[in-house]
């Protein structure tokens, strides 16, 4: 009988907490390791604790060096033996995520970054910010994309929207994930705020986070990230945002988010949550999920069919045609793709010729020869159809 009591204590006790701070349920556990930092071990305590006090769905624990403080604490005295306790801890369950520094992910495992946009304060995701989803830069952003879905999902974002950022190679990763989706993967694309709108996103984008997800290479992903952390602090202390974000990768089985080294407290704070969201959002499943859909719709075999559409283009010379005052502008050609499909309009008999215009390059032709140009190039994969 009083055993019976003490029970029905505890469980009216536990129902109190849980009213006085929204948490129901076991809290989701968070690493996060203290050296390596340039702004020193009390500044990452500093947003560890800010995390802690900010969201009490949360049990923050330190990896490192002994410092004051009240959150749990796992010793290590150097940065080595720091990632040994935290790859230990994440092993055995009692980590569901851990927040590091300079750490290094196997070639097809790259973060996805979390910002907070300047023009209108709003998230967006930045994929990817370190590693290397694939040595193929065309692949390397169409997994990226994935990457960043299934982040963004993992989240509490249902259906996140993407753009793909006017960098080298945009318009064929915006072709590689149309076929994607004609082939019944989900993708929606995002609008640029621009007059003329599309899914490749430009500079102004950027600043009010017209996507939920923003698709570039890694080494721009990178630079941005630094940017937008930064611009308000002259760059030495990295004062906005959620950090480079969790390592996602097909097959990859743990949860480790980046920081870097410039990282401040409030960074180390957002770090943290985003942790936390993506534990509780189940990021593996969703990563793995993700990448199920979309080799269902053929993303295994699309590289392969790149390489040799773009070997039969090259494999013949051709020569202009007799030259046209050529004023019709057709968009949507990436610049890496340009010379060859200017080519291809030739080997139709069209005259032709390339230009940048102010959304990116285009080739032109003369206004009778428009229409017939674009057929061309959209049956050759160069445009949409």
């Amino acid at each position: 009988m009083i055993e019976a009591k003490a029970l029905v204590a505890k469980v009216f006790s536990e129902i109190a907490d849980a009213l006085e701070t929204g948490v129901f349920g076991a809290p989701t556990c968070i690493g996060i390791t203290l050296l390596g930092s340039e702004h020193g071990v009390a500044e990452i305590v500093r947003g560890a604790e800010q995390a802690a006090r900010a969201n009490p769905d949360l049990t923050v624990v330190l990896i490192g060096p002994r410092v004051e403080s009240n959150l749990r604490q796992v010793h290590a005295d150097c940065e080595s033996a720091q990632h040994e306790v935290m790859e230990r801890m994440l092993a055995s369950g009692e980590l569901a995520a851990v927040v590091t520094m300079h750490y290094n992910f196997p070639i097809g495992v790259a973060t996805v970054g979390r910002v907070i946009t300047p023009g209108r304060g709003r998230e967006m995701f930045l994929t990817t910010t370190t590693g290397t989803a694939a040595t193929d830069r065309v692949e390397a952003m169409v997994k990226n994309a994935i990457y960043g879905i299934a982040t963004a999902k993992a989240a509490g974002i249902e259906n996140p929207t993407l753009g793909i950022l006017n960098v080298d190679s945009a318009r064929t990763v915006e072709r590689q994930l149309q076929k994607l989706v004609d082939n019944g993967y989900a993708v929606s694309f995002a609008e640029s705020i621009r007059k003329d709108g599309g899914s490749v996103m430009r500079g102004n984008d950027l600043l009010v986070g017209a996507p939920d997800i923003m698709v570039t290479d890694t080494l721009t992903g990178n630079v941005l990230m630094k940017v937008f952390s930064a611009y308000t602090t002259g760059g030495d202390y990295e004062s906005l945002g959620f950090g480079y974000g969790p390592g996602v990768g097909e097959g990859y089985g743990r949860i480790v988010l980046i920081l870097s080294r410039a990282s401040g407290a409030p960074v180390v704070a957002g770090a943290i949550k985003y942790a936390g969201d993506v534990a509780k959002g189940k990021l593996l499943e969703k990563v793995a999920a993700e990448f199920a859909a979309a080799r269902k719709a053929g993303l295994e075999n699309l590289f392969k069919k790149e390489i040799k559409a773009t070997a039969k283009t090259e494999e013949a010379e051709v020569t202009a045609p007799p030259a046209k005052v050529a004023t019709s502008e057709i968009a949507g050609i990436d610049i890496l793709d340009l010379e060859i499909a200017v080519r291809e309009v030739w080997r139709a008999g069209i005259f032709a010729s390339t230009g940048m215009g102010c959304t990116g390059p285009v080739i032109l032709t003369a206004d009778e020869d428009y229409a017939r140009a674009q057929e061309v190039l959209a049956k050759a994969g160069y445009i949409k159809a």
